[in-house]
């Protein structure tokens, strides 16, 4: 494949997607490609500007950091305009959006003969037609299609999602997993203090943080002494933190802030993954490749990870549910260690780096003709 200049634009570097954009990013460099990442001025961990500086050093065209609100609002205007200049002084040919603030910077930047590349990564795709702030996305969503060469989306849940709510794209459309690294299949010993079970990730509701709760309440009062680790942090971390004091004995439930997944795996035996919705969570790939158990909700793009043995996945928002299984894990560690073989050896068979970066570049070189 020629070399191409592409430009990724994303809004907060932050969770699955920043570490998708991230990996695809420095292995289209490593291949010889000019590549450039556009984010958020805003500085978020010290993991993540520490990823960004590594980045900066690595890519043709660095890293740009712009002014860019969560929210709808004038200063918009602005940053469509520097994501416009960035790429027409850098001549990019793939102007690639992450995202739903991202995605429309991306296909909004002026300039012909480049394609633009839109992976909606969750984002607009989690709202509610049916509300006032889902109505307005998703007809920006629909108008912004237009302006679409190639959608991108990391499961085929995403792409039945954005085609339900949103419409059938003119657009090319490819599904595309996200993956993982060799070194990701490394195994993790747990630390001496490890709880039993473990969360990692932002702590908003949509995560399904209180119904992880509620379950190891449950099951401590049913005479389980059941203790969990939570990773992580975000807007509705005091409203947990609250919930575990009224409901969990002292000490059942630890709160830890951000660190790297690997790390927080050491720190439980079994990862849950409660989430109200997903599309393809980064953090049931990194922990299946390290060949630890995991429970999760049957949400999003979870199952296509999980394949033959998606039938064990949880309903979602249901506490006891969730705490029966948990029990059942718990109580059987040969079969919570069985499951996780199994899917570690699907992971690393259909979910690598390599395979994801060489599917993108080729549906790149795909949609190129058509400007």
């Amino acid at each position: 494949m020629r070399q191409l200049k592409i430009l990724h634009v994303m809004r907060a570097p932050l969770g699955g997607l920043f570490r998708h954009v991230a990996d695809l990013a420095g292995a289209q460099a490593a291949r010889g490609h000019d590549v450039g990442i556009v984010a958020d001025a805003e500085k978020v961990s010290a993991q993540a500007e520490a990823r960004l500086a590594q980045l900066a050093s690595e890519l043709a065209f660095g890293v740009t950091r712009i002014p860019m609100s969560r929210q709808l609002g004038f200063s918009d205007i602005t940053a469509c305009r520097a994501v416009s200049a960035l790429a027409a002084r850098c001549e990019i040919e793939v102007l690639h959006g992450h995202g739903a603030k991202g995605g429309a910077y991306a296909r909004l930047a002026n300039g012909d003969g480049r394609i633009h590349v839109y992976t909606p990564h969750g984002g607009s795709l989690h709202y509610s037609p049916r509300s006032l702030v889902g109505f307005t996305y998703l007809t920006l969503e629909r108008i912004l299609m237009a302006r679409t060469e190639l959608l991108l989306f990391e499961s085929a849940y995403a792409r039945d999602v954005f085609q339900s709510r949103i419409g059938t794209p003119s657009a090319r459309v490819r599904v595309i997993h996200n993956g993982v690294a060799d070194a990701e299949f490394a195994p993790i010993t747990p630390a001496p203090d490890a709880t039993d079970l473990l969360f990692v990730g932002e702590l908003r509701m949509l995560k399904g943080v209180d119904v992880l709760i509620d379950a190891v309440a449950s099951l401590n009062e049913a005479g389980a002494a059941v203790t969990a680790t939570i990773v992580g942090d975000g807007p509705d971390a005091a409203r947990f933190k609250a919930q575990a004091a009224e409901r969990a004995p002292a000490g059942q439930i630890r709160f830890a802030g951000p660190m790297p997944a690997r790390t927080a795996f050491a720190k439980g035996r079994i990862l849950v993954v409660p989430s109200r919705a997903e599309s393809l969570p980064y953090i049931v790939l990194e922990a299946a490749a390290a060949g630890m158990p995991i429970v999760a909700t049957a949400v999003g793009g979870i199952p296509e990870i999980f394949g033959a043995d998606a039938a064990g996945l949880v309903p979602t928002g249901d506490a006891a549910a969730l705490a029966t299984v948990l029990k059942g894990w718990l109580d059987d560690p040969a079969l919570a260690t069985d499951t996780s073989k199994r899917l570690q050896a699907t992971v690393r068979k259909s979910f690598s780096v390599d395979a994801m970066v060489t599917a993108i570049l080729t549906a790149y070189a795909e949609a190129l003709p058509s400007r």
